[in-house]
């Protein structure tokens, strides 16, 4: 029986597409869990199909799946009720199972007004759509009725069965990573928290179940033996307890992980020895929800920190050489120009390197939602309109869209106007055995200016500048590949081809191996007009098609025609074969 695993389309395009693009690692599970009981099983991912629509019928025709099963986040419902239509018509005997926080908190409206959907899957679905697939598969109707966790129709009635046991012991689990590539991955579910805006504590439960160290290193391990190095860590709370924490990343010291990570955190959950095992271990980045500087407006979201909390956070992370990133929220409840320069009044004491602005919107399966409900006595069909979700302000008489937008603004262009300052003032912890990780930490942060992110962003005064004195702080504490390149390609631009060259070979002397430094040395020496020294540099990688190109100009440079139409010959021939 072939099974399809979708992540289907949403609505609206995002300002920063990771937010959508990232297949849930709960699909990976159930995927694994399938796999290990010998079912055919492929996962989509289909975030952006609406872009290129034909793909859709075309695939389903391809694959002709028996069973498809939605991951729904609620955003991207349209997009899987869509889906499912067209799967229908295509292959009527198909069966469509909607599951995920959008189909638990929606499935009495998903159900009641979409006949394309056959089953939905509530709350933690690994062993409930196992259970759902091996009926389907045995054509046993009569045994759906036993198992926890599902609905369906009985003729026009829709019926739920009892909710299922949460998974106890999460190592029961098969590991995705036996079967998938992903770079997102969790070490535990659950929530202790209750902020109002957030569905996630009740879909997981405000206790939180955890991996064993060995399983979540492991499932590392097994990722980075496939060329997966990067990776995002999306417990709610990864750091919640510490000494499992320092257990884990003394775990990927020891098996010699060479790979990077970022995390999420409270303010409130963590501490120096923490944060100095979690630098060693590769983490580069941890992102805090501040949600606002307004204590008023965080306790209305019920969000339970203080603001020494927060201060204390960002200061230690930032100095064990892990960027600090903040979440802040903006159209909440009691939102004012007052409670906005009181957030930017925060901003600009803890200084976060990264931020992220959210407007503040209202889903099922929210303290916020049930509000909304109440005052408003609308029931879950409000959501057969063609919207991802309801802006708080909206329901909200004393906002309007006109302020919400100027908050916005006034938030970001505050935020990139000091950002260089921010970056100016990064104090790090004088601890030699962390000299390295600082210098590592400076360089990337100075890319982000130079090559990256910010480099795009205009509203950022002096990229360059500060970019320049990062890379020369880096340095400072220990020979970066990154830095290197980073001050020389500066002074490439500015002119100083002399200093550059000066950088250029320090790095290659440091760094023989990199082909980047050797490309980029051999490029200043071309600007001094030095082209047999050069030639020197881009000949040590002639199977590069960039040092290919700088050869042949080199030879043309030199009036060496037949050698300029050897490297040609040579590069046209390596172009070929990148197009087989």
């Amino acid at each position: 029986m072939k099974i399809l695993l979708i992540y289907p389309n949403f609505l609206d395009d995002r300002l920063h597409a990771e937010d959508v693009r990232v297949v849930p690692i709960g699909l990976y599970y159930i995927g694994a869990l399938l796999k290990e009981n010998h079912f055919d099983v492929e996962i989509l991912n289909w975030h952006n199909i609406n872009k290129t629509p034909h793909k859709i019928e075309e695939t389903l025709k391809e694959k002709k799946p028996d069973v498809i099963g939605f991951s729904i986040v609620h955003a991207n419902r349209w997009g899987g009720i869509e889906i499912a239509a067209i799967a229908k018509r295509i292959l009527p005997d198909v069966k469509i199972v909607f599951g995920g926080i959008g189909a638990t908190f929606l499935w009495e409206h998903l159900m009641k007004h979409f006949r394309e959907i056959d089953y939905a899957v509530i709350g933690e679905g690994e062993y409930s759509f196992l259970s759902l697939v091996q009926c389907i598969e045995k054509k046993h109707s009569y045994g759906i009725n036993e198992i926890k966790g599902i609905v369906f129709r009985q003729g026009e009635k829709v019926v739920k069965t009892s909710d299922a046991e949460v998974i106890q012991d999460l190592d029961r689990l098969p590991m995705p990573s036996k079967y998938f590539e992903f770079q997102h991955l969790s070490s535990s579910r659950g929530c202790p928290s209750n902020c109002t805006f957030c569905g996630s504590p009740k879909f997981w439960g405000h206790r939180v179940r955890f991996h064993s160290s060995e399983y979540f290193v492991e499932q590392l391990e097994s990722l980075c033996r496939k060329g997966i190095t990067f990776f995002y860590v999306s417990d709610d709370t990864f750091t919640m307890r510490k000494d499992r924490v320092i257990e884990i990343c003394k775990k990927i010291i020891e098996k010699d992980l060479k790979i990077t990570w970022v995390a999420i955190s409270r303010v409130n959950y963590v501490n120096e020895e923490m944060l100095c095992w979690m630098r060693k271990a590769g983490c580069i980045q941890i992102s805090y929800g501040v949600e606002s500087g307004s204590e008023k407006i965080r306790e209305v979201l019920n969000k339970n920190i203080k603001t020494g909390m927060i201060r204390k956070a960002f200061a230690l992370t930032t100095s064990y050489g892990i960027l600090a990133r903040a979440y802040f929220i903006y159209g909440s409840p009691g939102e004012s120009w007052k409670t906005i320069q009181e957030t930017m009044d925060l901003i600009h004491e803890i200084k976060p390197l990264s931020t992220i602005f959210y407007i503040l919107d209202i889903f099922p399966g929210t303290a916020l939602y049930e509000d909304f409900q109440q005052k408003t006595k609308l029931g879950d069909d409000v959501w057969l309109k063609r919207v991802e979700d309801i802006m708080y302000f909206e329901t909200d008489p004393r906002l309007t869209e006109d302020m919400i937008l100027a908050f916005g603004k006034k938030l970001r262009s505050d935020y990139y106007l000091r950002l260089p300052g921010f970056a100016d003032t990064v104090q790090l912890v004088d601890k030699k055995d962390l000299f390295e990780y600082h210098a590592d930490f400076l360089s990337r942060l100075a890319m982000t200016f130079s090559h990256g992110d910010y480099a795009a962003i205009e509203a950022i005064p002096g990229k360059e500048e500060i970019a320049q004195r990062l890379y020369e702080r880096s340095l400072s504490y220990h020979p970066t590949q990154r830095a290197y390149l980073g001050l020389g390609i500066i002074r490439q631009k500015q002119g100083k081809y002399d200093e550059s060259l000066q950088i250029f070979s320090e790095g290659t002397k440091r760094f023989p191996g990199d082909g980047s430094l050797a490309i980029s040395l051999g490029i200043s020496y071309m600007n001094l007009g030095q082209y047999r020294e050069a030639l020197e540099c881009f000949n040590r990688f002639s199977d590069s098609r960039e040092a290919l190109k700088y050869t042949a100009a080199c030879y043309r440079a030199l009036g060496d025609s037949e050698n300029e139409s050897s490297v040609l010959r040579k590069l046209e021939r390596l172009s070929g074969s990148d197009r087989i």
